[in-house]
């Protein structure tokens, strides 16, 4: 394994003094050590990859240097656009180092949503004709592998992605965090939330450790699992999944278990569910300012206005609430009242340690889903 801080320096010596992007647990020491050990003019969490090229791109414009993006591989979706329309030798031509945590790699276990995306991330790629490097525990010299990758960068002018296997980083724990002092975690907030269903609804739950808590918690009680979709991949999406049901299932209440890093990720959603006018959509975004899934980096969910955000795309209402019974009130009155409406939770962030996963599959889910609501599939 490699220290963070070893790689972090190599960096520097390299060039490259300014960092980008969206953490991921393949990653998350590194991005810890970066966290620590940069300024907010050397380092931002971006709301999504894409923005990240974007930020890259600018950054060389404005001061002739490289920066250092940092993603999952299932991230590469969001910056697919910029890296071939943008920064690509074949436009403006706009030198970077991509920093891709390789999840789903072939013969390594992973969930379901990475194993298509990791065996055929060399390919996309290639594909893509963006050159890539492995880097892994084993790699005997880190920095003349960075300095490969760095000089390919500068002779084609344009992103070259070093590929990041499990275990490449020794542990490295985030020294300078935000700490809060709320009355629940996400998993308490959720269970509270559960607790006042009535059975009828359809719940949306994001990717990561919301839709894993939501699961473990109806299995616990019994309740069964054919209410829920669990968004297992496509960060930042599920507003958008939630509203398609909404828009489908207008006779039943559709509940989206969002977070703040997906909210952020991708916030042109809150404009298309403002507008949509639907009564029985109810966004409730669990607000813990944090990449809880992959690390616990911050996001800026405690900095910007969620509710001044979703009322002025046209949510009917929007509260926010930190206390149990806050939390009681404000759900029995948004689910009572035509929305749409938006609920922010603010919590700590943190989970169990030995918090499980869904033991179905993510079609097995679908189907479920779909058949609790007698929807046959079109044939054609």
């Amino acid at each position: 394994m490699h220290n963070p801080a070893d790689i972090y320096n190599i960096l520097q010596e390299e060039g490259i003094g300014m960092f980008m992007g969206v953490p991921d647990s393949l990653l998350k020491d590194f991005c810890a050590y970066v966290t620590d050990h940069t300024s907010s003019k050397e380092h931002v969490i971006t709301a999504n990859e894409g923005n990240a090229i974007g930020l890259a791109t600018g950054h060389f414009l404005g001061s002739g240097n490289p920066a250092l993006v940092y993603m999952q591989n299932s991230g590469i979706g969001n910056a697919i656009n910029p890296l071939l329309s943008l920064a690509d030798s074949e436009v403006y031509g706009i030198p970077m180092l991509l920093m891709v945590g390789w999840r789903g790699e072939p013969d390594v276990k992973d969930e379901p949503q990475h194993v298509k995306q990791g065996r055929i991330m060399p390919a996309l790629l290639d594909s893509m004709e963006v050159p890539w490097y492995v880097l892994d525990a084993s790699t005997a010299n880190p920095a003349e592998l960075i300095a490969d990758a760095m000089k390919k960068m500068r002779e084609h002018m344009a992103p070259v992605v070093l590929l990041v296997r499990k275990g490449s980083f020794s542990k490295y724990t985030l020294q300078h965090d935000i700490i809060t002092d709320y009355p629940m975690n996400r998993e308490a907030a959720i269970k509270c939330v559960v607790n006042m269903f009535d059975g009828q609804e359809i719940v949306v739950s994001t990717t990561g450790m919301a839709s894993r808590e939501l699961y473990e918690y109806r299995a616990a009680k019994g309740d069964g699992h054919n209410n829920d979709f669990l968004t297992v991949g496509a960060m930042g999406h599920t507003a958008s999944i939630a509203m398609g049901m909404a828009n489908a299932q207008t006779e039943r209440h559709v509940i989206c278990l969002d977070g703040d890093g997906s909210v952020i990720m991708h916030m042109g959603a809150l404009s298309n569910i403002g507008q949509s006018d639907l009564p029985n959509i109810l966004h409730i975004v669990i607000n813990n300012g944090a990449h809880d899934s992959v690390g616990g980096q911050p996001t800026v969910g405690f900095a910007v206005d969620i509710l001044k955000i979703a009322e002025s795309c046209g949510y009917k209402q929007a509260i926010s609430v930190s206390k149990f019974d806050e939390l009681q009130q404000a759900f029995k009155k948004l689910s009572s009242v035509p929305g749409p409406s938006l609920l922010e939770v603010r919590v700590n962030k943190g989970a169990r340690s030995d918090l499980g996963r869904p033991k179905n599959s993510p079609i097995q889910n679908r189907n479920a889903l779909m058949g609790r609501l007698n929807i046959k599939m079109a044939s054609k």
